[in-house]
Parts: structure tokens; sequence; C-alpha cells
């Protein structure tokens, strides 16, 4: 085999269609776009969900579910995660924010049950779950 016997395979390689050159070619005149509509103009193309004028499916189900006005949104913590607060501190809402453990935007904060704590803190304004509180309030601790 020699350089100049390597082709690709047969049918492998196929010509570019060139629309728009004239009767001869086949493709003059429309340049296979068919006559009129939407589809034989430039940019023309039906958007997507576009049913033809019939009435389209997200038209004809109907609407579900609603917002909740008055639904509240609480940062969540876990008891493990006020260990680096100092024994005997008062935890609030703003202690929370300055030690970096809650950030964005929230109504309240909860605290929940998940690990162990050997201080005593004082909670103020926080919501905590029956499991945290009755671990803060064995080892001393207090909610308010």
């Amino acid at each position: 085999m020699q350089i100049h016997d390597l082709a690709p395979a047969p049918g492998s390689r196929k010509k570019r269609k060139r629309i728009g050159r004239g009767p001869g070619s086949g493709m003059g005149k429309t340049s296979t776009k068919g006559h009129k509509g939407l589809k034989a103009r430039a940019g023309g193309s039906v958007r997507p969900g576009f049913e033809g004028g019939q009435m389209p499916l997200y038209r004809r189900l109907p609407k579900r579910g609603f917002c909740n006005i008055f639904k509240t949104q609480n940062a969540v913590l876990n008891i493990r995660e006020l260990d680096s607060f100092d024994d005997g501190s008062i935890i609030d809402i703003d202690s929370l924010k300055k030690a970096g453990k809650v950030k964005g935007r929230f109504d309240g904060v909860k605290i929940l049950g998940q690990g162990e704590t050997k201080k005593k803190f004082v909670l103020k304004n926080v919501l905590v779950s029956k499991s945290a509180r009755g671990k803060i309030e064995s080892v001393g601790g207090s909610i308010e």
C-alpha cells in the first residue's frame, strides 16, 4: 500500500448541500423550503410548546399549589456547634451571627439535639427541639 492509495471509506464523506444556486442544482428558487409559511421565512421556526394554534398543554392543565405568605424560615443548628461558646455564656441570635454560626436570611433560629455538650448555656429567643432541651437542661443550662 502506498500513500497515494489511501482514501476514506466509500460513503463516509458526504458533499455539502449547496442550496439556492439556480435551477440546475435542483435546489434553487425556494431553496428546499417549500412555498411560504412560517418555516420558509428567515429565522422562521415554531417556538417550543407551540401546537399549531391548538390550546397548548401548559394552558390545558390546572394550576397547582400556592405560596404561603405566613411561612417562616428557621436557621438550623445542632448542639455540637455551640461548643465554641464559653461556659455560662448567653446565646441569642446576635451572638450566633457574630460567631458566624448562622448566615443569610431567616426568621428565627432552632437548636437541634445532634451531638453532646458539657457546657452550661443560657439560650434566649431561640427555638429548641425536645432532645436538645433535655441535653441542655441535664448539664445545668437554661432556655428563656
